[in-house]
Order: C-alpha cells, then structure tokens, then sequence
C-alpha cells in the first residue's frame, strides 16, 4: 500500500532533499499547494525549531487529513549566540533572499577570526498522523563559516556553510549526494525512520 505524505512546504530545495531521502519507501510523496491545489498559510510563530514544525505539521495534517511531515530548520553560529537560528529564512529582512541573508550574515561575521566561526545546522522534523499525533525527529550538521560566499549548488546558506570533514569545501561546493549523506535534513530523516516505517506498517 502507497501512503501519501503531504510536506509542508514550498520551499523547492527542501522538497526536493526531502524527496530524494525517502525515494525508497513505499510514499508518494507531495507538497502541500499540490495537495490542496491552493496555497496555504502554515504559521511560523514558534520560538524554536520543534515548535514551528509541530505547528506546520499539525496544520497540514488537518488541512489535507494525510500523512503530514514538516522540516524547521536553520542556522546556529556559535557567535551571535545561536543566531539566526528561527529567523535563519528572514535574517536580513522579512522577505530577504538566500544572497541577502549570506550578506547580512558575513558582515555580522566580519570581524571574528577564523577559529571562532563555528556554526551548525539544525533541523526538526515533525511527522503528523491523523490517528497517532505528532512526533518529532532532530538532526544536527556541525561546521565553520566561510568569509566569502563560494559554490553554485545548494540553497539558503550553503555557499557560506563548510562542514566538518569536507576539506573545507562548502555545501554550494558539493554534490547533492555528499550533502545529503552529512546533512542536518538527512541526520534527522535518519532518526525519523524507524516512526515513519511503524506508521507505514500499521496502515498496511
């Protein structure tokens, strides 16, 4: 039996990572404006991570009454005392691009040395159930940041994130495969596994 499972997003780089990470398991797998044929307005208003995905996904899951998984995630440096952290998407401005959140984050940077700009990546996940409710998942992607923006692939702050073990490459600077191996999303995916596959198997 193929389950639907609605993301609640519209975000185009998180679908697609999310989609690739869960191509092996019997979903069909859409975003929530393809499900509902209309945008729709999730709130964002928590101040932290779980409390924006568990919100999104509760309202996805009562909008469309599927099978809801949500991703809040975001920036963490060491530096500015966890910011961006929840405003990672608005860092600049309320409707700032992925290059004027860079921008804005490199200027903050500007004046701390090398060795103190260690950051992290951190995402949870929310998976909501009609039935069960919602459990939450969190994955975490340890690095430093770059003092210039470097890379084509990727989103959000990928040109300016090194991560641990890359050989000082950024995530703009690998493949989407090397990234998604490491990566916060995929970390949390893994440890959101073993619920999805229950829930997969008690719809059967």
């Amino acid at each position: 039996m193929v389950r639907t499972i609605v993301l609640a997003s519209q975000n185009a780089g998180k679908l697609a990572e999310l989609r690739a990470l869960l191509c092996d398991l019997p979903v069909r797998v859409v975003g929530v404006t393809e499900a509902l044929g209309r945008p729709l307005d999730i709130p964002e208003t928590g101040e932290t991570f779980e409390e924006n995905a568990i919100a999104k996904a509760s309202t996805v899951c009562a909008a469309t009454g599927e099978l809801a998984l949500a991703d809040d995630s975001g920036l963490e440096v060491r530096a500015l005392g966890g910011r961006p952290g929840v405003r990672s998407a608005r860092f600049a401005h309320e409707h700032a691009t992925d290059a004027e959140n860079n921008a804005a984050l490199l200027r903050e940077l500007a004046a701390v040395p090398k060795g103190a700009r260690t950051a992290r990546f951190r995402c949870v996940l929310a998976l909501a159930d009609p039935i069960v409710g919602v459990r939450t998942v969190e994955g975490v992607c340890s690095g430093v940041i770059a003092e210039a923006p470097r890379g084509t692939h990727g989103f959000g702050y990928d040109p300016v994130f090194i991560p641990d073990g890359f050989g000082g490459r950024t995530f703009a600077e690998v493949s989407s495969a090397e990234k998604n191996a490491v990566s916060h999303r995929s970390r949390a995916m893994a440890a959101l596994r073993p619920l999805l596959e229950e829930v997969l198997r008690a719809a059967r």
